[in-house]
């Protein structure tokens, strides 16, 4: 059976106000850790970023970027992942090769995780800090959610090499006038979950998980990695240096050569670049 991948769906507890969320990527997150040589511990940390930052990007009711930025003193020292309202996401990860096991925490150190959102053609983009609170992703967005959307929220994520998978669950502000046990219920039950469990399908997930429970599942809405090649942007930062900086760089190492991160890309330029940055220069008559 072929399993739908790259999708995040929604879903409603009918007689409950309580509203959930699955995703499920298989190729989009093997297409973006392809070619990284990630540590397991150190792929595993960004997959579950991915499926977080999907489900976080779903929410997004009008054109902008969601990015999540976290530099910290562990063995990763910095991971991007942004995602738009068309769920078109990237990411990457930068740690030793050979980083061992441990927890998103200890992976991160003392680090710093910050949430920019922007907006259509808003002049400035919104910013916050996500406290590290607790020992896991799911941890961090769990109290980060609550507090932002003044919302109870609980997280299941999973990732390996093939699959990068979530649960989210919100409680409503009328579930406890609907069923004044359902919360703790639904969390109990969402908490049964063995990881792999989380890359079934979604409707054989929610049926294993709330079998009692009347669910209304929406429609998938499909996620892709977008991380094209962009000459012109990097052409533009050559030319924001200056002609006298370009030429230095060139007859120092022969050629410019520039690493694209985020999406792995690489740039070369010879002394060609010259002409298509710079008006050459004019010649003084005597």
């Amino acid at each position: 059976m072929i399993l739908p991948m790259d999708t995040v769906r929604s879903f409603l507890f009918e007689n409950l106000d309580i509203r959930g969320a699955l995703v499920l990527l298989g190729p989009v997150w093997r297409e973006m850790q392809a070619g990284r040589g990630y540590a397991p511990a150190v792929r595993n940390l960004l997959g579950e970023m991915a499926a977080v930052t999907a489900l976080v990007a779903s929410n997004l009711k009008s054109p902008g970027r969601l990015t999540f930025h976290l530099q910290g003193h562990g063995p990763v020292r910095l991971l991007v992942m942004d995602c738009d309202e068309q769920l078109r996401m990237r990411g990457s990860a930068r740690a030793p090769e050979d980083a061992a096991p441990a927890s998103a925490a200890a992976l991160l150190g003392d680090g710093k995780m910050t949430l920019t959102l922007q907006v259509g053609a808003a002049p400035q983009p919104y910013q916050s800090l996500v406290p590290l609170e607790g020992g896991s992703v799911a941890d961090f967005f769990g109290h980060y959610l609550t507090q932002s959307e003044q919302s109870p929220s609980r997280l299941w994520l999973h990732a390996d090499g093939a699959h990068a998978c979530g649960l989210l669950l919100q409680k409503l502000p009328e579930a406890d006038s609907r069923d004044p046990d359902g919360w703790n219920r639904v969390q109990h039950l969402a908490s049964t979950l063995r990881p792999g469990e989380l890359a079934l399908p979604a409707e054989t997930l929610l049926a294993q998980l709330f079998p009692d429970e009347t669910l209304r599942l929406f429609d998938p809405r499909h996620v892709a990695y977008h991380c094209p090649r962009d000459e012109g942007k990097v052409l533009g930062m050559l030319a924001a240096l200056g002609r006298e900086e370009v030429e230095r760089m060139l007859s120092e190492h022969g050629g410019i050569a520039i690493h694209d991160d985020i999406c792995n890309h690489d740039y070369r330029f010879g002394r060609e670049v010259l002409e298509q940055l710079f008006t050459p220069p004019s010649k003084t008559l005597h």
